[in-house]
């Protein structure tokens, strides 16, 4: 029987272009154009131009819409969990476990179809209603996700080879931790953005900015290291970028905050066929007068300031972004550093893969999500009544009963009113 301590022993004495050869997707016209510079100015400028083109396209897909921010989330997911399912087929080279990349993507679309069924659930309610087949697999929705996925369990142990066991449960384990990175992260990403697009852009762009301050003030003067996960990793690096970040969050939430388009929560309108951001603002979107702190006032000058109560919270996100988000790039660093990896993927000249680019973005989705419910998220009436449609006639006269009873009781209404 083939021992995996033994692959293992086997890999650790591999150099690193055994396990995954190092490429260079580099553009032929940059290479050409940067031939004069030194590698490490080389890195600089390609790191640089991508770094454009990538933000570039991202303002462009913010402006088409909520809509295609979601499918710009699902692609980064797709691509991530290929990127991390690809290193884990190749580097113990499983080519002849049975069906593993097959029940790979299979698990996959089990995952997905059971998060977006719950978002269709709690945010479509309304065209739901007016369609049957989906209210059948709205209401079996689980039961149905749960008959997939047992599905591809029974499969996984119909596929299990003597020669082989304990790679395949080695694999088996890989797949489930890999979804549980990529597609829950994801889905609180999706969670977030329905809250309001600034909930999503704010946190995003705070750790976009995080890590290019910090690679500028590391690559200009970082001296000393930071941890040994990462070399090139600097305190000073690190320090400016923080700083550099908190500021970008708070002057960015000021500029979001004026505009319905990011503040409003994304609803779908069911009589349109569209996502809709129209609301009367929020009072974290309301413009208020704070007084100044005695110990700032001679300093500044000022013995009140203007602003939005949301760039407070803009300044615990920024904050998270730039201390505890680099922690999902160090995690990355370690587990590329275990398989002896460089990057994730060559997708992205300079940069690596998608998931390279995104491993602090995980993080930073889970915070936000917490920090939503704990700090910010009410009861929400509109939900409430969503959900309230969906069900029976009888049963909706009974809440209709109950609420009015409480309402009565509380004074709130006339006994002698009629519905």
């Amino acid at each position: 029987e083939v021992d995996l301590e033994e692959r293992l022993g086997e890999l650790d004495l591999r150099s690193d272009s055994d396990v995954l050869p190092p490429t260079d997707s580099t553009p032929e016209i940059l290479k050409r154009a940067l031939s004069g510079l030194s590698a490490r100015w080389k890195n600089w400028w390609i790191r640089g131009i991508l770094t454009l083109a990538m933000i570039s396209v991202f303002f462009l897909i913010i402006y088409l819409g909520s809509f295609m921010l979601m499918l710009l989330v699902l692609s980064i997911q797709v691509k991530c969990y290929h990127e991390i399912i690809t290193i884990g087929y190749r580097v113990y080279h499983s080519y002849d476990l049975p069906w593993f990349r097959s029940l790979s993507w299979y698990f996959l679309l089990c995952v997905n179809y059971f998060f977006y069924g719950e978002t269709v659930a709690d945010y479509f309610a309304t065209f739901v209603q007016r369609r049957e087949q989906l209210q059948f697999l709205i209401r079996y929705h689980r039961f149905i996700s749960f008959a997939l996925y047992l599905t591809g369990f029974c499969m996984f142990v119909l596929s299990l080879v003597k020669k082989h066991y304990r790679l395949q449960f080695y694999m088996f384990a890989w797949t489930h931790v890999t979804l549980l990175i990529t597609v829950t992260q994801s889905h609180l990403v999706i969670q977030n953005l329905f809250e309001g697009m600034i909930w999503f852009l704010v946190p995003i762009s705070s750790v976009i900015c995080n890590d290019i301050t910090a690679y500028i003030f590391g690559f200009f003067f970082g001296r000393t290291p930071l941890i040994k996960l990462s070399p090139k990793k600097t305190w000073e690096g690190f320090i400016g970028g923080f700083f550099s970040t908190v500021v970008f969050g708070f002057i960015f939430s000021y500029f979001l905050a004026q505009h319905q388009y990011f503040v409003c929560p994304v609803e779908y309108n069911s009589e349109t066929n569209r996502f809709v951001t129209e609301c009367e603002p929020s009072e974290l979107f309301q413009m208020k007068k704070y007084s100044v702190p005695p110990l700032l006032q001679a300093a500044l000058g000022w013995e009140t300031v203007n602003m939005y109560p949301f760039q407070m919270h803009s300044i615990a996100l920024s904050t998270f972004a730039s201390l505890i988000g680099p922690f999902g790039g160090f995690f990355a660093s370690g587990f590329k550093r275990a398989f002896k990896i460089k990057d994730f993927a060559d997708t992205i000249p300079g940069h690596g893969g998608i998931m390279d680019r995104f491993d602090c973005q995980y993080l930073m989705a889970t915070f936000v999500h917490v920090y939503i419910t704990s700090f910010i998220r009410g009861p929400n009436p509109s939900k409430l009544l969503k959900q309230l449609l969906i069900l029976q006639p009888e049963q909706q006269l009974i809440v209709y009963k109950t609420l009015k009873s409480h309402l009565v009781e509380k004074g709130i209404l006339q006994p002698s009113l009629r519905g």
